[in-house]
């Protein structure tokens, strides 16, 4: 288990990365790209919208209390946020 926060970060963006991989990128078509990814990697479950906001809030209907890791797709996903909810940071 991960002790410092860094390493706790490493280890998240590792597992939103390997959801990415292997849920989300099968499903991407070409007019995908580009487009924002919210993973919530412990649930195993993603959105993908032009809109990272209304991917976001679509995604947190679902799981309200997901952790979530907000990436953009494209052949190497780029633009990767780590989220959490209840205010925490």
């Amino acid at each position: 288990m991960p002790t410092t926060p860094d390493a706790v970060l490493a280890e998240e963006e590792q597992r939103a990365v390997e959801v990415y991989d292997r849920l989300v990128r099968p499903t991407l078509r070409p007019e995908d790209d580009g487009k924002f990814v919210v993973i919530a990697f412990d649930e195993d479950d993603f959105e993908v919208d032009a809109d990272d906001h209304t991917a976001i809030n679509r995604l947190l209907a679902r799981r309200p209390n997901a952790r979530l890791w907000l990436m953009r797709t494209g052949p190497e996903p780029a633009c990767r946020i780590r989220g959490v909810t209840g205010g925490r940071a």
